[in-house]
């Protein structure tokens, strides 16, 4: 199921706080940023997403869902990529170690984009 990039703005309203309250607790000067973040106008820096995180007591995962799972896909393609390349090295423990994370990424993406 499709995300939106992120539920800021639903976990705000949830919290009653305004965009410039928000933007206070985030350490900001105005709710602008706040309303670039939750119109997907503008990605956070990771400080500010782990702020959002204490602030709505959620994870960054599914505060930025949608980012997430972007993210997510994309990481397990490359993933991909990277395990036919490791078919060609010579099989040893930190071969073996490396397809088994490997495939653990693709196997997560898979069963998380699979799901009704």
């Amino acid at each position: 199921m499709a995300q939106l990039p992120n539920y800021l703005r639903s976990n705000r309203k949830r919290a009653a706080l305004s965009q410039d309250e928000a933007a206070f607790l985030l350490g900001s000067h105005g709710g602008a940023k706040v309303c670039r973040y939750e119109r997907f106008t503008c990605e956070p820096s990771l400080s500010t997403a782990l702020a959002f995180e204490v602030m709505y007591q959620k994870p960054v995962r599914e505060l930025f869902a949608g980012l997430y799972q972007r993210v997510e896909r994309d990481v397990a393609a490359r993933a991909k990529t990277l395990i036919y390349k490791t078919d060609r090295a010579k099989p040893n423990r930190r071969t073996a170690r490396k397809r088994q994370l490997l495939a653990s990424i693709i196997n997560s993406e898979s069963n998380i984009s699979h799901e009704p």
